[in-house]
């Protein structure tokens, strides 16, 4: 989920990069990025704004106009993870063959993202680390994430007809927490392995059901 940050505009030549840096919707983007950089690298409070201001080759007043204040940019920030990773993830489940097949992929996007240079661990939980305040602006946002990621996976196990696949989700979620974590302060190689181990217990619960339901069905 944090494979991809975001969109970058293709770079341009130095006295092209000034002319253009002040014009929306360059600027803007320019901010954008370079804040999901720094944040996601070294976090969210020890980056101040003249930091952001200086990378983004903007004004000060460039700055203010798109976001007017360090707290909105970094809301932008967090928002826009989000919508990544649905981007990432809603067609890897639509593209799927079966529910078990989406699931697959989606931890093996975890291992993935873990395996990549510079990783930092889930920057959602890490954003939620910095904010901990649960009525703040950020952790709702995260919270968002978080729903619609767990929903994601219920979504898929209720279609196995998993018999608590609320319950399921949950676990899963709370495997790729671990996943993400261990391979930042640990040993990333084991991540894929321990990641496939979970997924078949989860799986397995299915396979128990569906064989005791069948198995009461045939001896009423």
């Amino acid at each position: 989920e944090g494979s991809r940050a975001v969109t970058v505009v293709d770079s341009d030549p130095t006295g092209q990069r000034a002319s253009s840096a002040g014009s929306s919707p360059w600027a803007k983007q320019r901010i954008l990025e370079t804040a999901d950089r720094l944040f996601s690298d070294e976090g969210i409070h020890t980056v101040g704004i003249d930091r952001l201001i200086s990378e983004s080759g903007v004004t000060k007043a460039t700055f203010y106009k798109h976001y007017g204040a360090k707290d909105k940019l970094i809301l932008e920030y967090v928002k826009n993870r989000h919508l990544n990773a649905k981007s990432d993830i809603e067609p890897i489940v639509a593209a799927a063959e079966t529910p078990v097949d989406a699931l697959k992929k989606l931890f093996a996007l975890v291992e993935l993202d873990t395996q990549r240079e510079g990783f930092r661990g889930c920057p959602f939980v890490n954003a939620a680390t910095e904010y901990p305040d649960p009525r703040h602006p950020v952790r709702a946002v995260v919270a968002e994430h978080r729903d619609w990621y767990t929903a994601t996976l219920a979504t898929l196990l209720k279609e196995l007809h998993h018999p608590l696949p609320g319950d399921a989700a949950d676990d899963l979620m709370l495997i790729r927490d671990g996943a993400m974590a261990g391979a930042y302060a640990g040993d990333f190689v084991a991540v894929g392995a321990a990641l496939a181990r979970a997924l078949s217990r989860i799986l397995a619960e299915v396979s128990v059901h569906s064989k005791t339901h069948l198995d009461e069905s045939v001896s009423s």
